[in-house]
This record gives structure tokens, sequence and C-alpha cells, in this order.
């Protein structure tokens, strides 16, 4: 691959957080590749900045896309420095992001390789990770009962049927159930979880999902189903089951993603990839510590997230 540059000058508002089976995206050309120092440590991977050619004007927009679980793959799940991938993106312009997940399916009717766009969450986490910029001397709450972006889901959703005659099947919404890991589930709990309502289950969309919320970022995760978890009769879960519906769904996911991404462009979406209809939402929700009560640190660490929030 030839050199990129190593910076990016113009503000990149839309970013794809890839998981398990999407490291990258074909088919985009890779301008540049940003090591983004955060207060929270590095990000898990370098954030590839692509150029997307725009389909109203044909002129290129740039994409950021940040591996979830590093380059290789290295990364386990309560290992990810969630923190710090979400405040490096929002630090270089990012308003929306799509993230990309391998699932399993709780429910009979969302089989291996159907997509399911999410609109709700339950947390089985055990506190391991660390899930809120606001600790430490400076409280803050934001809001959470509906923890993805509908505005941005409906894009996704709408996108995604558009795909339904090309081998894509699409769920319209459903419950993950995010566990700690990084072992699968017991059949106690899977069943557990399938009598909860649950629909599919992950490792990765807490705390990704809160931060963006507290981030003032529009986030919406697309699943990939790729097993029955252990509920069902048909076989255990494996990495080697999960790999495999990966890699013969592979193509599908990219064609998913990138429509999601040429829609995403459209000038009729501005406002929505820069977010504006979240702004401020943290600024009131984050100025419930008195100034004379705020930890330094804390303090300073806020200020390089949301410059001018909390002066």
């Amino acid at each position: 691959m030839a050199s990129v540059a190593d910076s990016y000058s113009d503000p990149i508002p839309i970013a794809v957080i890839g998981g398990t089976g999407l490291q990258s995206l074909p088919g985009f050309t890779q301008v540049a590749n940003l090591n983004v120092s955060t207060p929270w440590g590095a990000t898990s991977s370098p954030i590839a900045v692509l150029h997307h050619p725009s389909p109203t004007t044909g002129k290129p927009i740039p994409i950021a896309f940040l591996s979830r679980h590093g380059l290789h793959h290295e990364l386990a799940p309560h290992e990810v420095p969630a923190r710090a991938n979400m405040a490096a993106l929002r630090s270089i312009g990012v308003r929306a992001v799509i993230a990309f997940s391998a699932v399993g399916s709780l429910q009979e009717d969302i089989k291996p390789r159907d997509f399911v766009v999410p609109d709700q969450v339950i947390d089985r986490t055990k506190g391991i990770r660390p899930f809120t910029f606001f600790e430490g001397g400076m409280v803050g709450h934001v809001g959470f009962a509906d923890p993805f972006d509908s505005q941005l889901g409906d894009v996704v959703r709408k996108l995604g049927h558009s795909l339904e005659g090309d081998g894509v099947r699409l769920h319209d919404k459903g419950t993950i159930i995010c566990m700690e890991g990084p072992q699968f589930s017991t059949r106690a709990e899977s069943n557990m979880y399938r009598s909860w309502g649950g629909s599919v289950i992950n490792m990765s969309v807490l705390p990704e999902a809160k931060l963006a919320k507290e981030a003032e970022i529009a986030y919406q995760m697309v699943c990939m189903s790729t097993d029955y978890d252990c509920w069902h009769d048909s076989a255990d879960v494996t990495v080697e089951m999960v790999m495999g519906h990966m890699k013969a769904n592979s193509e599908n996911a990219r064609r998913f993603i990138g429509g999601v991404l040429d829609e995403l462009s459209k000038e009729e979406h501005t406002d929505l990839i820069h977010a504006k209809h979240l702004v401020g939402q943290t600024k009131f929700g984050g100025s419930i510590t008195a100034k004379a009560g705020r930890g330094k640190e804390a303090e300073a660490k806020l200020s390089w997230l949301f410059p001018g929030y909390f002066d």
C-alpha cells in the first residue's frame, strides 16, 4: 500500500467502528492514518481516514475507521479502550458512528447471517470496563432510555431493506444482551436471556453506546448473526462457527456498511451526521458538580473532550 499521511486537517463527521470480520472497508481510498492521544490513553487501533465519493457531488467525503479489537484482533472485549476510542473520534470531528458487531441469535427467526438493527440493550457486563467520562470529581448524567439514535437507525434500516433482494435479510429492531465474556454463555444463561425477550447477544455494545451518548455522538450498531448461542439444539457456538459465517457473509456486510455510508453522505443528512439534535445535552447533564468541588484532573479531561462546556 502506498504511504499515507499521518494527519488530516478537516473535520471527519462519520465513523465506522469495525468488529469481528469487518477490520477494513475495501473499495475506499485510505488517505491518512491517525494516532490520536487522549486523556484516556491510546485507541485500540490507529484511525484510518478513508475517502468516499459523494453520491451527489462526486467530491471525496472523509470517513473514519477504527478497528475495535485492534488491527490483529488482539484485544479481548473487556480490554477494548472504549473511552479512548470515543474521545479520539469526537476530537477529530466525528458526530455519527455506525458500529458493526457479530452477535449470537437468541431467537429462532434471527438466523445465522441475518442482520439486526437493534433498538434496546440489557447490560450484563460486570463493572470491569470503564463506562463513563464523568468520574473523579465531575458528576454527569445523560439519558439512556433509548441507547441508539433513532434518526441514524432509520437511515440504516431503510438502506438495509433496499438490499434485501441482493441477499441481505434485515430485522428492524431487537434487544441486545451485552455480556462480559470472553467466554460464551452457559445454557442456563442463554435460556434466561431468551425469557427476557433478548434478540441477540454480544460483548461489545457496552460501554460503547453509553460513551457515545455522553460524547453527543449519534450511534447505531449493525449486528450480524453468526450462531444460535447455546440454547438451540443445532450446535453450541464455537469460534470456528462464528468466523465461518462472518467469512461467508462478509461481502453482504461490506455492501451494507458501504451503502449506509453512501446514503449518509447525501446533503439531506448533513444535520444528522453532525448530530445537531444532540448538541448541548452533555453540557447540561454534566454541570451538576459546582466549580469549587470539581476534581482538577477530571475537569481537565472533560475540557479536552468538550472545549468550553465546563468553564
